[in-house]
């Protein structure tokens, strides 16, 4: 679907009040053309209305006149210079920013990570590193796995119980 498609989509569910999707086809097209600093705004925008400062600053971190507390919540929970980087998803080099204060901020990170990482890094790779995860995931992938557990154990139960039946 070409970009103007997508963007017409995702004016009309944030009119309708599908923030959820419209910040999905947001990312979507942020992954599809990573230097577009346009789609950046606009998704750092959808995440500003959904009360996550810490993804608006993460996605506006590239605009001038972005703000000073979505930034201090971007850089505190991807507090390393790999993780910002990673977090930044920028592809290719610094020069495809179309504005000046972009290149800088690129390069800025890019730099930093180079220097935590001890040799130089670029945009095309992505530094090595875990995933940076959201709060209370622990807890929630604890209750899947204990989830998985369980239905485990059921079906174990009422296979030996179907087993035991048919030796009766």
């Amino acid at each position: 679907m070409p970009l103007t498609d997508t963007l017409a989509r995702v004016d009309a569910d944030l009119v309708a009040g599908r923030v959820p999707v419209a910040r999905q086809r947001l990312r979507g097209l942020v992954s599809s053309f990573p230097d577009d600093l346009m789609l950046r705004r606009r998704l750092g925008e959808v995440y500003r209305l959904c009360g996550e400062p810490a993804e608006a600053g993460r996605w506006m971190y590239l605009e001038q006149d972005r703000d000073a507390a979505e930034t201090t919540a971007f850089e505190a929970r991807y507090s390393t210079p790999p993780q910002r980087m990673r977090a930044l998803a920028w592809g290719g080099p610094e020069s495809l920013a179309s504005s000046p204060f972009a290149r800088e901020q690129l390069a800025a990170v890019r730099a930093a990570c180079s220097d935590a990482m001890g040799h130089p890094v670029d945009w095309d790779m992505t530094p090595p590193g875990r995933r940076v995860e959201s709060r209370g995931s622990g807890f929630g992938g604890f209750l899947a796995g204990a989830g998985c557990l369980v239905a485990v154990l059921a079906f174990l139960a009422i296979w030996v119980n179907g087993l035991v039946a048919l030796f009766d």
